[in-house]
């Protein structure tokens, strides 16, 4: 009785496993969401790179000489890879700083990733962390 029963669970297993190759189901060879280009690597990272430095000089970590050089450096690549991805002009690259300093200002920008939430959010959308409150408007 015990032999049968095994065999019995062997054969479930085997027919279980075997199902998708007799059905002619096949997996997928590309993500259903869509990978990020170098391109965009180097845009996410020269803006995050932008950002740090900003924070760093209203930390006082940077002083102003600094900052502004290192400001008009990052700028450049900031810029140079927004172009690479979006074929953006200088109008559009201070829309998008703009929109990330509001996004700043609200806590809606995620001190992690970098990502840009929707008005409202408590978690980063792309990486799930929680997001930081708003900060007042007196001290921005």
């Amino acid at each position: 009785m015990e032999i049968l029963g095994a065999l019995l669970l062997i054969g479930a297993v085997v027919a279980y496993l075997l199902l998708p190759i007799l059905k002619g189901e096949t997996a997928l060879l590309h993500r259903d969401f869509e990978e990020i280009t170098e391109a965009e690597a180097r845009r996410r990272i020269a803006l995050l790179a932008l950002r740090d430095a900003e924070y760093d000089y209203h930390m006082g970590k940077v002083d102003q000489a600094d900052y502004t050089k290192l400001k008009g450096r990052l700028a450049a690549e900031a810029l140079e890879a927004i172009r690479a991805v979006d074929g953006v002009d200088d109008a559009d690259l201070e829309r998008e700083i703009a929109l990330v300093r509001a996004g700043m200002r609200d806590g809606r920008a995620c001190g992690s990733c970098g990502h840009l939430n929707p008005p409202g959010s408590r978690f980063c959308a792309a990486c799930g962390l929680a997001l930081a409150p708003p900060t007042p408007a007196g001290s921005a």
